[in-house]
């Protein structure tokens, strides 16, 4: 249930973090910051309707004094007046990280990246796809790097 103030304001908001095999995350929060397509957002209760493209990024969830963050692989956002819904193509926790696999990973793509590939053939759609692997990577190991339940700290907007 939300919580409300005198004014009758929402001073918490559901948000609800969903891919297509699992619900990941379902909690009330104060708010929620991400990389949409136009730039960072921070998403308060009583936000304006919303929906948008998020990018590969890292998503910070804040309640109270708990911080939360995910590995988020691109997707939907949508901002309702009760609820904030992301449709995400991947997400991680960054408890569920898995940081020497994240690695490898960005390894791999720097490698392909710097060798142009195994063959002259390399579209530039390949190429794309290994740049966006190695950006998907690169966040996940910034996410690894911090744990759950870290006290919530001004600045939201430094995401490393």
């Amino acid at each position: 249930m939300n919580k409300v103030v005198e004014n009758n304001q929402l001073m918490s908001i559901l948000c609800e973090i969903v891919t297509q095999e699992r619900l990941v995350y379902s909690e009330q929060v104060d708010m929620v910051v991400v990389d949409g397509v136009d730039g960072r957002m921070g998403i308060l209760p009583n936000h304006s309707p919303l929906l948008t493209t998020i990018n590969v990024s890292e998503m910070r969830v804040v309640a109270g004094e708990l911080e939360e963050t995910f590995a988020v692989g691109g997707g939907i956002l949508e901002v309702r007046p009760d609820r904030i819904t992301v449709l995400a193509d991947a997400v991680e926790h960054a408890d569920e990280v898995d940081v020497a696999r994240a690695e490898a990973a960005r390894e791999r793509a720097i490698s392909f990246l710097e060798s142009g590939g195994p063959s002259e053939e390399v579209t530039p759609e390949i190429r794309h796809d290994i740049s966006l692997a190695l950006e998907r990577a690169n966040v996940r190991l910034r996410v690894g790097s911090r744990r759950h339940n870290k006290p919530s700290v001004p600045g939201l907007e430094d995401v490393g």
